[in-house]
């Protein structure tokens, strides 16, 4: 890579990490200004379009990273799962790492998830699609270890995403003891989510049968 690709490339990052680091609670992307995000960055305001062509298009190049992290940690899980252990339990310590590690990537998420753009609201929309997917894929296989597969995993896993995604916004700005708490009550709720599904399952085939 060049000196001047390099260069490039930084001050990318870098104006990234400015409009996440202005996120917080009270403040959601649809109030950032691409003055304050270049000024953060250290990049005159005009110079903000050799990077991007408007402030959303930064904002989606963040919500694609934020996706794509949090696959990648929870392919890592995966990992973890296949050695033995617990698919839940591993599963939403993996993704409260995550929350803690990246909590304006997931601010991000969540506020635009409903936001008045469009674009945020299909780019968030496929991304949680995409991460559904990918834990349906792991349900099935789950469920043939235990020589009884889920009947539809794919609805199962959708409610597994909506009640994770749900839970950790009221984690992002609780206490550590509130966390713990959460987790636990998380856990506990997708067992029965998955106990649920596998009772049914189990109805279904003996009426088939």
């Amino acid at each position: 890579m060049s000196v001047r690709a390099e260069q490039k490339q930084k001050t990318r990052r870098a104006l990234m990490d400015a409009a996440l680091s202005q996120l917080s609670a009270e403040k959601g992307f649809a109030s950032l200004s691409l003055r304050e995000v270049a000024r953060e960055a250290g990049i005159a305001p005009t110079s903000f379009y050799r990077h991007f062509n408007e402030l959303d298009e930064l904002g989606l190049a963040l919500v694609d990273e934020a996706g794509v992290t949090l696959r990648q940690l929870m392919r890592q899980a995966r990992k973890r799962i296949e050695k033995g252990g617990s698919a839940v339990n591993t599963s939403i310590d993996t993704f409260m790492e995550y929350l803690s590690s990246n909590p304006n990537h997931f601010r991000l998420l969540l506020r635009e998830r409903t936001g008045m753009s469009k674009a945020f609201r299909t780019a968030i929309k496929a991304e949680l699609d995409h991460f559904a997917v990918e834990l349906a894929e792991d349900l099935k296989r789950i469920g043939y270890l235990k020589e009884r597969p889920l009947d539809n995993p794919q609805l199962v896993a959708d409610a597994m995403v909506a009640i994770i995604f749900n839970q950790g916004s009221e984690a992002l700005d609780s206490s550590p003891k509130e966390k713990a708490t959460l987790k636990d009550r998380l856990k506990t709720e997708l067992k029965y989510i998955l106990r649920g599904a596998e009772l049914i399952t189990i109805e279904n085939r003996n009426k088939a049968g």
